[in-house]
């Protein structure tokens, strides 16, 4: 198992690698110039400044590949992702700031869909054909039918029209008041949920629906078992494996649906400062933003792998 921990992280080196050329070219691809936004602000201290002395000032003006190998190696020998062009802020400090919002989001979302996901998908194998495995499976269409940015906003426009409520926009930390806190992420982190929940939800009744038609859950059945306790020790166990390999798979997904509900419901997460430094054209920030996302899906996917083994004894032996 040890060994099967260590080549998993070394063959995470070569991928993260490629992953921050990728990263690095094509967030300098974007339409628009950073320079030339910062002369169009009338900005006193960048008028003083040419175009060119700007450039050089920024560090832009030389070729791709030597401020690629400038970023590379100060991200390897001294864990920095550079400075905001902008602000002029370290770009770890700037994500270290925001990743907490992100994850607690991430983390409340991935819970809320699989206490909905996993029971329902149970439940609606066990009833196969009845009313209410059509009732649940009718549920999980929607949620994947209607995207989540459109419940934000319904959520934050109609509730304001019909009673004159919505959101708080300022964002109270977790350490400063946990039931504020909590207060303000439940509604963004049911809506990503509940949209993670449904594909989870239809792949958890498709493989109970394989596992309960094996032989080894007739030949409990036959040995007297208990349905319940069939369904737990036998059943729901073997069924999990793809589930959860799928929810690792829908990582990237969901921290997509995070970046756009920070946005609507204003938490101070990795996404609002993604957008705002899309917005500037400030490659540094972009860069690390998506080279930390890009390093936490790698990681959580590394996560998914080694949880089969807490689920599947024979994962445990190869």
């Amino acid at each position: 198992m040890h060994t099967y921990v260590l080549r998993r992280l070394l063959a995470l080196l070569p991928t993260m690698l490629i992953a921050s050329i990728i990263v690095f070219v094509i967030v300098r691809m974007v339409p628009g110039d950073v320079v030339d936004l910062m002369l169009s602000q009338n900005d006193a201290g960048s008028n003083k400044l040419t175009r060119e002395q700007l450039l050089q000032t920024l560090g832009l003006d030389q070729p791709l590949w030597r401020q690629y190998g400038v970023w590379i190696s100060r991200l390897l020998f001294h864990a920095d992702l550079g400075d905001s062009l902008w602000q002029g802020d370290s770009v770890v400090s700037m994500i270290a700031e925001r990743l907490p919002v992100t994850f607690e989001l991430g983390l409340l979302a991935i819970l809320i869909a699989l206490t909905v996901a996993i029971p329902i998908g149970v439940y609606s194998a066990v009833k196969q054909d009845t009313a209410g495995d059509y009732a649940t499976r009718s549920f999980s269409l929607l949620m994947l039918a209607v995207p989540s940015f459109w419940i934000g906003t319904m959520v934050t426009v109609f509730p304001s029209i019909w009673w004159g409520w919505s959101p708080e926009i300022h964002f109270t930390p977790f350490s400063e008041d946990p039931w504020a806190n909590l207060q303000q992420m439940l509604i963004p982190a049911v809506i990503l949920g509940l949209s993670l929940s449904a594909i989870t939800m239809r792949m958890t009744r498709t493989m109970m629906l394989e596992v309960l038609r094996q032989d080894y859950i007739r030949t409990a059945r036959a040995k007297g078992l208990s349905e319940m306790l069939i369904l737990v020790r036998h059943a729901v166990r073997n069924a999990l494996i793809p589930v959860i390999t799928l929810i690792g798979s829908q990582a990237p997904v969901l921290i997509g649906g995070a970046v756009i509900l920070e946005q609507i419901f204003v938490l101070p997460g990795m996404g609002l400062l993604l957008l705002d430094a899309v917005n500037q054209r400030d490659y540094p920030v972009v860069t690390g933003v998506f080279f930390v996302v890009g390093i936490s899906v790698m990681l959580i996917n590394l996560v998914v792998d080694l949880s089969y083994g807490l689920i599947d004894p024979k994962v445990r032996q190869r």
